[in-house]
């Protein structure tokens, strides 16, 4: 049976979801979109970086579930290395929290406001 790479797992978990988008990262490898924002991306098959809020953040390394970014440790992003298949169900875990997060961003930026009643 064909285990799958990351690359593959985290492309088969986030392109079926509604407009998400995959292309080349900046920096080398590919990354992946929810309209302009950046949900993560991959260095190959062996590391992601994920931007999150800081509170989620501290939280994802507080549980070592992420440890602080490999190059910008005191950013609101995170790294997550993959040694092995458990590493990568991790990796698609954290790419799945990173779009509900995009998700629930954008269903508030696109909320109609309440009128304040004077």
């Amino acid at each position: 049976m064909h285990t799958p790479t990351l690359t593959e797992a985290v492309r088969r978990e986030l392109l079926v979801r509604s407009q998400v988008t995959e292309s080349p990262h900046r920096f080398g490898g590919v990354e992946f979109r929810l309209g302009r924002r950046e949900l993560g991306h991959l260095h190959g098959d062996r590391m992601a970086d994920l931007p999150f809020p800081r509170r989620v953040r501290d939280e994802l390394i507080a549980a070592g579930r992420a440890e602080p970014h490999h190059v910008l440790p005191d950013s609101g992003w995170v790294t997550r290395r993959a040694h092995g298949p458990g590493d990568v169900e991790a990796v698609v875990e954290l790419f799945a929290l990173s779009y509900e997060l995009a998700v629930a961003a954008r269903s508030r930026r696109h909320a109609p406001r309440q009128a304040v009643a004077a």
